[in-house]
């Protein structure tokens, strides 16, 4: 059983949906009990990182997602909440990764949020990104990015380089939505759920 946190996103019936076409069940929950059971654990995200963090706050669950030992993925939100914090609302996150998120910086020629297919370089390897070619396309929506750490993966660049995936011992991250990103985000999925 996967376990989706209910982080109050907008993603959830995307990411069930493809953990079905992967034939894996899964449960969005805020339980610790079942979180702690479950083989796998992801943090969708579609929404603001003030509000999931306050839900995540609320239901006790802040130290407890960053003592997790079994594979976890942060979907866009999701993978901005696992470092120590968002300029967006100015929160404090789960710090599972150092450096702070901010927001794209504007561009002639960039809109933001930047929404679409973007092609996604490989910086370097990962268990997520194996049978899959640097600059395949993902799909992306978002208004925020990480930074650019050692935990860096995989990179797009829009009116910046902007990290897409990253990694942390059993913590992964990618701002695209592999849920959305049609055969390359079947295979990333799946290549999660193998972990």
């Amino acid at each position: 059983m996967i376990a989706i946190v209910d982080t109050g996103g907008a993603n959830i019936a995307s990411v069930k949906n493809a953990l079905t076409r992967l034939e894996r069940d899964s449960v969005l929950t805020l339980d610790r009990e079942t979180i702690a059971k479950a083989s796998h654990v992801i943090l969708p995200g579609v929404g603001a990182a003030q509000d999931s963090m306050d839900r995540l706050r609320r239901n006790d669950l802040v130290g407890f997602l960053k003592e997790l030992t079994q594979p976890v993925l942060g979907i866009c939100l999701g993978m901005q909440i696992l470092f120590d914090s968002s300029e967006e609302g100015n929160t404090p996150c789960l710090g599972v990764m150092p450096g702070a998120v901010k927001r794209i910086a504007p561009a002639p020629g960039f809109s933001v949020p930047h929404m679409g297919w973007n092609r996604v370089l490989f910086m370097a390897p990962s268990p997520l990104t194996e049978g899959l070619e640097s600059g395949e396309h993902f799909y992306f929506v978002h208004s925020f990015a990480a930074p650019l750490t050692s935990n860096l993966v995989a990179t797009c660049e829009y009116s910046q380089t902007i990290p897409a995936i990253v990694s942390h011992k059993n913590y992964f991250g990618t701002q695209f939505h592999p849920e959305r990103s049609a055969n390359a985000g079947h295979l990333l999925l799946r290549n999660f759920i193998k972990l």
